[in-house]
């Protein structure tokens, strides 16, 4: 499956291809060279990802991740895409147009930040027994930062005046949709 969604990728160029090749005369170079890039990204992304076989495991493993904390917490899909494809973006676009100082300065600050996670993930995982007995789970933080419990206590209740939470519905299967005849 894993082959075929890299492939679908790339098919998904050709559409963009098309598009940009259609385009009138005066925009023609540019949206030439943005299908481009949208093709080299997607090539890049399958030589990086694809042929180097303890590669492949990173996007598999981030997508089971995605996928069970979907089904663990089913408010988090949308959440996820609105952080990541909208707060995100208007977020480095709107430091990297006030100054390349406050930019970098941002950008250094986030990767401190998950390499101090990274780091403590790890040692956590491998070395537990040397830490100290505090920072051997993530405990020691406050629960709203270690664990999503808090977030889906907040959204639930928010949602709680919905008729399929109030019919007490475990399971979308639990749910019947009622359209006045039988």
């Amino acid at each position: 499956m894993y082959p075929l969604t890299l492939g679908s990728n790339i098919g998904t160029t050709t559409t963009a291809m098309l598009a940009a090749m259609a385009s009138d005369s005066d925009a023609r170079h540019t949206t030439i060279q943005i299908a481009v890039c949208h093709l080299l990204f997607n090539i890049f992304g399958i030589l990086l990802f694809y042929p180097i076989p303890f590669m492949r495991r990173i996007p598999i493993a981030g997508a089971k991740i995605l996928g069970n904390t979907t089904a663990k917490y089913r408010w988090f899909a949308m959440v996820y895409l609105l952080i990541v494809f909208l707060l995100i973006p208007t977020l480095l676009l709107g430091l990297s147009l006030l100054s390349n100082i406050v930019f970098y300065t941002f950008l250094t600050f986030v990767l401190l930040i998950v390499i101090s996670v990274v780091t403590m993930n790890l040692l956590q995982k491998y070395a537990q027994h040397r830490l100290p007995l505090k920072l051997q789970t993530w405990d020691f933080l406050p629960e709203a930062l270690h664990s999503l419990k808090p977030y889906d206590r907040l959204i639930t209740s928010c949602f709680s005046h919905c008729t399929c939470c109030k019919s007490g519905a475990k399971t979308p299967d639990d749910l019947t949709v009622s359209y006045g005849y039988k």
